[in-house]
């Protein structure tokens, strides 16, 4: 036969397990952060932000082993061009983006 402090304990546990469980799943919710663009503000007046490059023309601009380095995250002053802005976009959320380069071969 289970004492009353037994029973008391009893019913307890399950609740406590269940109110661990809500919190677990509410802290875990109020954590992420809200959904937001990508884009915060660049060409935000287009419906569709799409830039082309020639290739030929972007080797014109670079000497034989100069690179070109072109924005991903969006938080360039300079955009289309990175300007490092990710490495504390990286820093502040855990994040790893970085720029496309784009290399020109050293001449033979």
């Amino acid at each position: 036969m289970l004492s009353d402090q037994n029973k008391t304990l009893l019913l307890a546990v399950p609740a406590a397990a269940a109110l661990g469980v809500v919190a677990y799943f509410t802290l875990r919710r109020l954590g992420r952060s809200p959904a937001r663009p990508i884009n915060p503000c660049i060409r935000k007046d287009e419906k569709k932000v799409m830039d082309a490059f020639d290739i030929e023309d972007l080797m014109t601009r670079l000497e034989p082993g100069q690179k070109v380095s072109l924005c991903r995250c969006w938080l360039s002053e300079k955009w289309p061009y990175c300007d490092g802005a990710h490495k504390y976009h990286n820093q502040k959320n855990g994040d790893n983006v970085g720029p496309v380069n784009v290399y020109r071969k050293k001449a033979a």
